[in-house]
């Protein structure tokens, strides 16, 4: 499902408009990175949690010149399922 499908179904169980439904779908997007982007997470009770995990740095190959490279630390969104959420896809 993209985000035009996301949309349409969201649309077709609130009954609102497709104009307020991708206003509320952005804004929930904005919310959830604006709040990662400050460390912090976002907990949704039965659905899951958005955080953030720090990849340290490491080791690699560059794919096309085959010569070792370092892979830069960095730090990345991630999403843990919550109990409803997984129970629902079983």
């Amino acid at each position: 499902m993209n985000k035009a499908e996301l949309v349409d179904a969201i649309m077709a169980v609130t009954n609102d408009s497709k104009k307020n439904t991708e206003a509320h779908l952005k804004a929930f997007m904005d919310v959830v990175s604006a709040e990662l982007a400050k460390g912090g997470n976002v907990q949704l009770i039965g659905f899951g949690t958005f955080t953030t995990a720090k990849r340290a740095e490491k080791n690699g190959i560059n794919p096309a010149t085959k010569q070792p490279m370092v892979i830069p630390a960095t730090v990345v969104p991630k999403f843990v399922p919550g109990k409803a959420l997984k129970e629902a896809v079983k």
